[in-house]
């Protein structure tokens, strides 16, 4: 029996296999698709996803395959800068394939040594007192104390599960692909400025030689499950553009719609969701991926708490209450952004309006915030604004903060020198610098990067330790940690 199955290994299931191992949890993650996803399509990772990756030492891997863009222009595709001097270190956006980003993912949980089974499908399971029993669709069974579902929208384990998922269908419907065209730069540039102004959902981006993103209006969809046409993009383009502009060679077309949906909850017993298993919403904004890497960052040591046996009781059901708070307010974002750019009289009115009030600093801090995730705060109780909110990157006597938290432990920064995580160093690290960049004592971490407690009294420090990482272990066990 293994500790935990993943279902699904995508961006989310990789990397919260990735999580758990880092805390020796053993891991199988099940992908039904035989081989790894062989489209070219660009994603974007945020501000507060790129600090995730520096976290766990992924950045420079990621940067080598990515290209760093300006972190602006995002809500609503509405053309603001980013404001200046944004609250981390990496202040950027880095556009990636996203077959690389799952690879780099998901090698990363191998290399830490999470099993990986390729052409194994979910098709049942059961769960009782002491674990889950999940059976293939070839039959075989298989046993975990809990099982996790990152199997996408229309995730099979949220289905058997009984887990409603409301929200709203889809609507309206959009192609997306990436191609080659046949017309100069400059002929493309002026004819998207001049239908722009009437459809904000049709672009052509160049992604570089010759390669462009497309994106326009669907005619009426007749058949979903009917992938998309070259064809059907040079229709669009010559309904809405009066040309197609000599589109060809594509690397991936795709069919989107606007449905938005949440599940009613994120865990039931044991087995528990997350990424678009537990909300999907329109790509407006590029925040679904993020989102659900954020959620594996927040779900993976809770849960390694749990099978570790030091996790308090309430410790798991903190997940539910922190994430989905979240993803109701990126369902509501997408849902807003979707209205600005459906080309209503009204929603061209309200969208010129807000151009505008971008051009205050606070606005447009504020809405860049959301679609980064770097304004998330967790609610922790009462305390200064930074309880509950991520720290960003800073510099230390002993190299960078996000160095110390590659591990995926607590972490009690210490500006007094007075502190201590005796009892907890199985779970926390302590850096004592009384140079470091904060205003206030010292802080408590938590593995994802949040700040759980801020003070300098190691009784109040000890209270909040036990209630992130539960009772202090004997201190002769502790020996025997450091000696075995």
């Amino acid at each position: 029996m293994v500790d935990v199955i993943i279902a699904g290994c995508g961006p989310t299931g990789a990397m919260l296999a990735a999580e758990l191992r880092l805390h020796d949890v053993r891991v199988l993650v099940l992908e039904q698709e035989t081989e790894p996803k062989s489209f070219v399509r660009i994603v974007g990772l945020h501000v507060r996803s790129i600090e995730l990756m520096a976290m766990r030492g992924l950045l420079d891997r990621v940067l080598e395959h990515g290209r760093r863009r300006p972190a602006g222009g995002f809500f609503a595709a509405i053309a603001k800068p980013a404001p200046p001097g944004l609250d981390s270190a990496h202040a950027y956006l880095v556009g990636i394939p996203q077959p690389v980003i799952e690879r780099l993912l998901e090698e990363h949980a191998i290399e830490l040594g999470a099993q990986i089974r390729r052409g194994c499908a979910v098709a049942g399971f059961e769960q009782d007192d002491e674990g889950v029993t999940v059976e293939l669709a070839d039959g075989e069974q298989l046993r975990a104390r809990y099982l996790v579902g990152c199997d996408g929208g229309r995730s099979t384990v949220r289905k058997l599960l009984g887990v409603g998922f409301p929200g709203e269908p889809s609507r309206t419907y959009t192609l997306m692909g990436e191609m080659e065209v046949g017309v100069p730069q400059e002929e493309i540039t002026a004819k998207v400025t001049e239908i722009h102004a009437t459809h904000k959902q049709f672009w052509l981006r160049p992604f570089g030689r010759g390669v462009y993103s497309v994106v326009v209006p669907a005619a009426e969809v007749s058949d979903r499950t009917e992938p998309p046409t070259l064809e059907d993009f040079r229709h669009q383009l010559r309904a809405i553009a009066g040309t197609d502009f000599g589109v060809h060679s594509p690397r991936w077309l795709s069919r989107f719609g606007d449905a938005t949906r949440l599940a009613e909850r994120y865990r039931a017993g044991r087995v528990l969701l997350a990424g678009d298993a537990a909300h999907i919403h329109p790509p407006i904004g590029g925040q679904g991926l993020n989102l659900g890497v954020q959620d594996a960052v927040n779900l993976g040591w809770k849960l390694a708490g749990q099978i570790r046996g030091w996790a308090p009781e309430p410790l798991l059901d903190t997940y539910q209450a922190e994430r989905r708070p979240v993803a109701e307010d990126v369902l509501d974002n997408t849902r807003a952004q979707t209205e600005l750019l459906s080309g209503g009289p009204g929603p061209r009115a309200v969208r010129r309006l807000l151009t505008e009030l971008m051009d205050f600093d606070e606005v447009n801090r504020y809405l860049i915030g959301k679609i980064t995730a770097i304004d998330v705060r967790y609610d922790f109780g009462t305390g200064p604004d930074l309880l509950g909110r991520r720290l960003r990157d800073i510099d230390l006597k002993q190299g960078r903060l996000y160095d110390h938290l590659r591990r995926g432990r607590g972490l009690v920064l210490d500006r007094t020198e007075r502190l201590t995580v005796e009892g907890w160093r199985d779970r926390a690290d302590l850096v004592a610098d009384p140079a470091a960049a904060l205003d206030v004592p010292a802080i408590l971490l938590r593995p994802d990067g949040h700040v759980a407690w801020i003070g300098d009294d190691q009784q109040d420090l000890d209270d909040h330790l036990a209630r992130w990482f539960g009772q202090p272990t004997p201190r002769e066990c502790l020996s025997g940690l450091e000696h075995g």
